[in-house]
């Protein structure tokens, strides 16, 4: 039996939905009617019709690419007259060589840090919060994160959260689950260090986890969490088991694709009442698109090279750049069903283990599923935007010639 063919408008629709990130005017996009409660911070006076968003920001880290600028990590450091820094990293990469690499640079640059190794493979509310009172309590004043995902956005909540240090952890969080709380002030300096070539986290103002009690996955999204500078080092994806390559691969592929075909930004709905509550995750637009489309064709060629052959260095390389480029193109255009369907299969998990996951705990890889649903998603959201659709399907190899 053939799926059911949805009408632009109802994908639209859905997708509008799933990019909502708080049920207020100012980061809606689903363009509906918000009646303000007495603490509400966007109640207004006026009855006017809210304008159409008409505007859209580009935000990122800086970037530093290159084989061995990890190296220079400490020297960064003491340029910011840094004298308390906590390094974040999980147990696995706390015994490789990034770490050391990171470790050894501190300490040329004689630079006072600790070494946080608790980090969580795809985080939960625990382990952030275990992370936010160890920073709490150490006082840092700039942060690193060595590591995947897990570690950068676990670095991010400890920042946010040890500068706001009397907000709970729900503050932030997006609504509806959490209280969308703006973030109104700069934070301490972060610096990531990826040792994965699939997040893009080190580009993003975003911080993913499991909430437990919801059995759904969450985060915190805010152009603020960015970090201050990202150090794209080759050199530090080298130790990476093949199906978290796999995995992190599929994650950037999907995040090109999910981010060239947003929502338009000016579709979203109506424009904040104020700039610092426009979403970082606001819709496709000019910018975000030229990232989010040389991103796919990076990953297209390069992903299924590094996974044939280990050796093949040049590929590994290639993808830790689309990673990063991918990671700019979501990081304001945002992503929508594919993410929005992921995030019901991780947190339901109770027992599937991925191979080559060094955790103890079950876990199914962000990456492998946003991908598993990513087929059935595309054949959903075509109506949305048919060419566009019908490009990646030609850059990822099928003949589209008579598609129309």
């Amino acid at each position: 039996m053939s799926m059911l063919r949805p009408s632009a408008k109802s994908v639209s629709n859905l997708m509008r939905m799933v990019g909502s990130s708080c049920t207020c005017p100012a980061h809606t996009a689903l363009g509906t009617t918000h009646v303000h409660g007495p603490k509400c911070s966007h109640r207004r006076a006026s009855a006017q019709t809210p304008r159409s968003e008409y505007a859209f920001e580009m935000a990122t880290s800086t970037v530093r690419v290159g084989a061995g600028a990890t190296r220079e990590i400490g020297m960064d450091l003491a340029n910011l007259k840094a004298k308390r820094v906590m390094v974040f990293t999980d147990p696995n990469i706390a015994k490789l060589q990034p770490l050391q690499t990171v470790v050894e640079a501190l300490d040329r640059a004689r630079v006072k840090y600790t070494v946080y190794k608790d980090v969580r493979v795809e985080p939960s509310d625990t382990s952030f919060q275990a992370a936010i009172d160890a920073a709490r309590a150490y006082g840092p004043d700039a942060f690193v994160a060595v590591g995947g995902g897990s570690t950068i956005d676990t670095a991010k909540a400890a920042n946010l959260y040890t500068v706001f240090g009397d907000a709970h952890l729900l503050d932030f969080v997006n609504a509806p689950l959490g209280r969308g709380r703006a973030v109104d002030r700069p934070l301490l300096p972060l610096i990531a260090v990826p040792t994965t070539a699939g997040t893009g986290s080190e580009c993003t103002g975003s911080a993913i986890f499991d909430l437990k009690s919801k059995g759904a996955k969450t985060g915190i999204a805010d152009r603020a969490l960015k970090p201050m500078l990202g150090i794209i080092d080759p050199l530090n994806t080298r130790s990476m088991p093949m199906q978290v390559r796999l995995a992190s691969g599929l994650d950037v592929l999907c995040h090109a694709i999910e981010s060239y075909t947003a929502i338009p930004y000016h579709m979203r709905g109506p424009a904040p009442e104020n700039p610092l509550l426009r979403p970082a995750y606001q819709g496709a637009n000019p910018i975000s698109d030229i990232w989010s489309s040389h991103a796919l064709r990076m990953v297209a060629k390069a992903l299924p090279r590094a996974i044939a052959d280990p050796e093949d260095l040049d590929a590994q390389d290639t993808m830790t750049l689309a990673a990063a480029y991918a990671g700019i193109g979501f990081g304001n255009g945002g992503v929508h069903l594919m993410h929005g369907c992921s995030y019901g299969i991780s947190g339901l998990n109770r027992s599937y283990q991925h191979p080559e996951y060094p955790t103890e705990h079950a876990l199914c890889p962000h990456g492998i599923s946003v991908a598993v649903t990513s087929p059935a998603v595309a054949e959903f959201t075509a109506s949305m935007n048919p060419d566009r659709h019908l490009e990646i399907a030609s850059v990822l190899g099928a003949d589209v010639t008579n598609a129309k």
